[in-house]
């Protein structure tokens, strides 16, 4: 077998037309299968983080309000320092200092979570929810 490949690969004849062929075909079936599963692989890697990072701003947002009382001094660089991994896009705190929403994006998706004593518009209060605090302030 070794031989055969050998005095083939030495001789100057090259592939046929049907054997080139085939080979893109068989490219193309493989890019039809991976290019579909790639894009869903990111679009559940970009929720999960943006998920992740309301998730890790929680606690630094609930220091903030045992440091002060309140959550009125609460702002994206406030978190940063209290929690320097801490990625959120917006921090937004009630006019009260009662409660807070919490706003991360990855790529085309966005996450917030409402805590304290927010009263939100949408979603429900204390749980992760797909979309931004926008829809959220009071």
């Amino acid at each position: 077998m070794f031989d055969r490949i050998k005095t083939r690969l030495s001789s100057e004849e090259g592939f046929t037309l049907i054997e080139l062929l085939v080979v893109i075909v068989i490219l193309g079936i493989l890019i039809a299968i991976a290019v579909p599963a790639y894009l869903s692989l990111t679009s559940s890697a970009h929720n999960a983080a943006a998920e992740s990072n309301v998730r890790s701003a929680i606690p630094a947002a609930e220091t903030i309000y045992e440091q002060n009382g309140d959550y009125s001094t609460m702002s994206p660089a406030n978190l940063q320092a209290v929690a320097p991994g801490v990625k959120v896009d917006h921090a937004v705190s009630e006019s009260s200092g009662a409660g807070y929403c919490l706003d991360a994006s990855s790529g085309t998706t966005s996450f917030y979570y409402a805590g304290g004593n927010w009263t939100p518009t949408t979603g429900a209060l204390g749980t992760i929810t797909s979309g931004t605090c926008a829809a959220n302030v009071s």
